[in-house]
């Protein structure tokens, strides 16, 4: 389910919905942030003190069957949106936590963890954008996530040279990527390029 590529900066939200559960916006900056969402029989929380250019994240998932974690990790920037799915559709979900870093760039990150078989969580790699020249092309940040159409969606701004940070004149870019298992756990694998 999209919940939209609109920048968001703050969730205080308890939802559970049919397939998937979406945190709930905000357009101003305000901090604690704190979320609870439910898929598939999971209870996820995400908190952070959402405040300054360094965040500690807490990721907190728990089943009929006891809890997973709580698992801590340090973010470059701070909480845009957090959503849950089943990319894979293995009967077991994913949280996908969307974090944009401090100053003009507003560079985007992802935390992410997927429920093995609702025992533990491990870490879902999303492989660095330079890693792809074509797909970097033009790239200076302001990226926003969502989850849809069975895909992790990565947009933002193509800039040209000479363009400044605040005008970017090549159009958008967005990529696609879809959840595999790897040899160490889980990874986001880019399949597909669209701009427009």
């Amino acid at each position: 389910m999209i919940s939209g590529f609109k920048k968001t900066a703050v969730c205080v939200a308890m939802l559970t919905l049919g397939s998937a559960a979406v945190c709930a916006e905000a357009d101003e900056p305000s901090s604690p942030f704190f979320a609870q969402m439910v898929l598939q029989g999971v209870t996820f929380q995400v908190e952070s003190p959402n405040e300054g250019s360094i965040n500690q994240v807490t990721v907190r998932a728990e089943t009929p069957e006891g809890k997973l974690g709580p698992i801590e990790v340090e973010a470059d920037g701070t909480i845009t949106n957090v959503e849950v799915e089943d990319l894979n559709a293995d009967g077991y979900p994913e949280i996908y936590v969307y974090v944009n870093s401090a100053g003009s760039g507003s560079y985007g990150s992802l935390i992410a963890y997927a429920s093995n078989r609702n025992r533990s969580l491990s870490e879902i790699y999303l492989p660095p954008l330079e890693d792809d020249p074509d797909a970097s092309r033009g790239y200076m940040g302001h990226d926003t996530f969502a989850v849809g159409e069975g895909a992790l969606l990565r947009r933002f701004p193509v800039y040209r040279e000479g363009d400044s940070n605040a005008e970017p004149s090549g159009g958008t870019r967005q990529l696609q990527y879809r959840l595999e298992a790897g040899e160490a756990g889980w990874r986001l694998v880019p399949y597909n390029v669209v701009n427009f």
